[in-house]
């Protein structure tokens, strides 16, 4: 058994930057694939960046690209220690029950014992249908309980146009999900190391079970598998194809060439006969040609280095009026080659202005923003390039000022003022009425030196 294992590269931030959408129809120079389907998206696994996308949130049929999220489900039950790998699980009745009988199967039977590993090779290697309602009544108890908890999942990761009513993806009017969404459930699958090592599968070999020979299964990946060498793609790793005819042909899948990788989903594409008599099938076409465009056009660009200067800040409560920033990590963008860096915009936000010292260097000031015609692409922290001690006085007359600022001081001291006011007032009435009248009565007890009349 030939395994490559491709391990995928987490996106919501980098470090301390996180990267956004880079539509790249906003850039000159760069063509349009005009890729041939319902719905593509194309995201740099670096960065989360999105470099294409199409209708990526439209509802679509996923038809089998559904069996990731079944997938998922398992993973996360052996990971939580409700199942192992090596468990042997029976295929029920009711598991193959209502399977259509030219949808993809691996011929398990009623009965018939399998190792959840084993299963999950029938189902992402070879799609088999009967294998997701297997997996699926060991995880959740029933087939139906197992949908909930696929929807209840859904919800989890942020998922808006997503509804599942079985775990295959066999077509029902009520089953649909975006490509947003599934890129959303695939990122989530790929935490899992495992995940990859089904996904990447060209080919196993499933030992003999008590009903059954061994079974060599092929991927139904085209891109992997070597079936045909119009697609093989030896940068291409995973995931998971998908096929009905209401769905047409859909496909998930990841590449890694030198330092670049991405992984792309394509929905409701055609298969068509060819002049030559060969059957074209326009998802693995698609995506092959999508990538190409890719590394064609983009690349990763340093915009800058942990130690650049990244503007100044005003600095209150010191003696030093400003303080150098730089950011707090290299921030590498994917572009398109024929962009000139200079176009770019770095735009400042600062956590507070002026900032106060004391700092220590390394203290985080504000944000930087990396932005293209009002388009944001990547922020990062911005750190204090050096200390800035602070001025005791200037400190000082700042708590001071600070604490006569508090309502309940301006009260008290209103309080005490007022106070001091009528106390003032009534000495000053207290005072004139002594004046007026004790001071008179005083000189005429006290004052008169008249002697007696004399008769």
């Amino acid at each position: 058994m030939k395994t490559r294992r491709f391990f995928s590269l987490f996106f919501a931030a980098l470090l301390a930057f996180t990267l956004f959408t880079v539509p790249a129809s906003a850039y000159e120079g760069v063509p349009d694939p005009e890729i041939l389907a319902k719905a593509v998206l194309l995201v740099d696994q670096k960065t989360g960046a999105v470099v294409y996308a199409k209708n990526e949130h439209q509802e679509l049929y996923p038809a089998s690209l559904t069996k990731v999220m079944t997938a998922l489900l398992v993973l996360e039950a052996v990971d939580a220690g409700r199942l192992s790998l090596d468990q042997t699980i029976t295929a029920s009745t009711t598991a193959l029950d209502g399977l259509d009988s030219d949808g993809s199967t691996a011929g398990i039977q009623v009965g018939e014992e399998m190792s959840v590993r084993n299963l999950l090779y029938c189902l992402l290697v070879h799609s088999a249908n009967e294998a997701a309602n297997i997996l699926a009544e060991k995880v959740s108890g029933s087939v139906g309980a197992f949908v909930a908890d696929m929807n209840a999942k859904a919800e989890e990761l942020g998922c808006k146009n997503t509804h599942f009513m079985n775990p295959h993806g066999l077509h029902d009017s009520q089953h649909y999900a975006s490509a947003w969404d599934l890129y959303l459930i695939t990122t989530a699958a790929l935490k899992y190391p495992s995940f990859m090592e089904f996904c990447d599968t060209a080919s196993v070999t499933i030992p003999a079970t008590n009903l059954s020979d061994e079974r060599l299964l092929r991927n139904t990946n085209y891109l992997i598998s070597g079936r045909s060498r119009d697609y093989l793609n030896t940068d291409a790793h995973g995931i998971k194809t998908g096929s009905h005819s209401q769905a047409g042909h859909c496909l998930i899948s990841t590449i890694q060439r030198a330092s670049l990788s991405f992984i792309s989903v394509i929905m409701g594409t055609d298969r068509i006969q060819r002049e030559d008599g060969i059957w074209w099938t326009y998802s693995f076409g698609e995506t092959n040609r999508l990538y190409d465009w890719a590394f064609d056009n983009f690349t990763y660009q340093t915009v800058l280095e942990e130690t650049d200067v990244a503007g100044e800040a005003e600095v209150s409560l010191s003696k030093t009026d400003r303080v150098t920033m730089r950011p707090a990590e290299e921030v590498e963008i994917l572009l398109p080659r024929s962009l000139d860096l200079s176009e770019l915009e770095q735009i400042i936000t600062l956590d507070s202005d002026p900032v106060e010292a004391p700092i220590a260097e390394g203290d985080k000031l504000g944000t930087l923003s990396i932005q293209l015609d009002g388009e944001e692409y990547a922020t990062v922290d911005l750190l204090a390039f050096t200390d800035v001690e602070a001025s005791q006085l200037l400190v000082f007359l700042r708590d001071l000022k600070e604490f006569f600022s508090k309502t309940s001081v301006k009260i008290g001291c209103g309080a005490v003022l007022a106070l001091a006011v009528l106390f003032t007032l009534w000495k000053l009435v207290f005072s004139k009425r002594r004046y007026r009248y004790g001071r008179s009565v005083s000189s005429g007890r006290n004052g008169y030196r008249g002697g007696r009349k004399r008769r």
